[in-house]
């Protein structure tokens, strides 16, 4: 089923409201699997942006985009270098990356605390101070 751009980033969106409702009630196995899965949507929407109408796309660049390795999916989306010189500029950057690029899908079939749920949410949507991951990624939206 194909996936449009403006859906990913809704999806991402919803995905951070979610976790955060889901933190705010201390429901944090459920704030942390979302919290990653944001991420993984907004990056897909960075992806979505490399398609062209009226094109075939490479079917193995295609297979790949179906992966939920954040850090792949950084690379596929042509950000990998871009964050790494911002981690470099920036240690919150880095340290909320450090954290963030631990999720994966199975995350889902964990138990997580009070405080995974929110390191993560930190890296993701950063502590009011400072940016997360997820502002980062929508500005290259």
């Amino acid at each position: 089923m194909p996936t449009e751009r403006v859906t990913f980033q809704k999806l991402a969106q919803l995905r951070v409201d979610e976790a955060k409702a889901l933190l705010g009630h201390r429901q944090s196995s459920g704030a942390y699997y979302l919290a990653g899965y944001a991420i993984e949507c907004a990056l897909k929407a960075v992806i979505a942006k490399q398609f062209r109408a009226e094109e075939i796309p490479d079917r193995a660049l295609v297979n790949k985009i179906y992966e939920h390795d954040l850090s792949k999916l950084l690379s596929l989306a042509g950000l990998e270098a871009e964050l790494n010189a911002a981690r470099r500029a920036d240690s919150e950057l880095d340290r909320r990356w450090s954290i963030v690029k631990n999720w994966t899908e199975q995350a889902r079939y964990s138990i997580w605390t009070d405080k995974d749920a929110a390191s993560i949410m930190d890296g993701v949507a950063g502590d009011g101070r400072a940016e997360g991951l997820f502002q980062w990624l929508t500005a290259r939206w």
